[in-house]
């Protein structure tokens, strides 16, 4: 079963307030720094999903993300989707 994050915030330009981010197949969560603006989603395929957030303190952003996709897998495989609220709200979620 695929599972997916629905990262949920405030539509702005570039983020229409939802956005589906798939769970399987993720390689690393990580963020440069740790006040980074951008947490990279990268996968074994060698896509990356980047999430573009106001400056992450202590690295909130990439732990939130790596928490929620821990609960993600948790959850029953009848639940495919699972709601996050980032602690800071995304202002574009890019996949390439």
């Amino acid at each position: 079963m695929t599972k997916f994050l629905n990262l949920k915030g405030t539509a702005v330009t570039a983020f229409s307030g939802n956005q589906l981010v798939a769970v399987n197949g993720i390689k690393t969560i990580m963020a440069a720094t740790a006040t980074n603006v951008d947490t990279l989603i990268e996968y074994i395929d060698g896509t990356t999903t980047t999430v573009k957030t106001a400056a992450q303190v202590g690295f909130d952003v990439q732990i939130q993300l790596q928490d929620a996709v821990k609960a993600a897998l948790e959850t029953s495989w009848t639940n495919p989707v699972y709601d996050v609220v980032l602690v800071k709200a995304p202002v574009s979620v890019i996949n390439a």
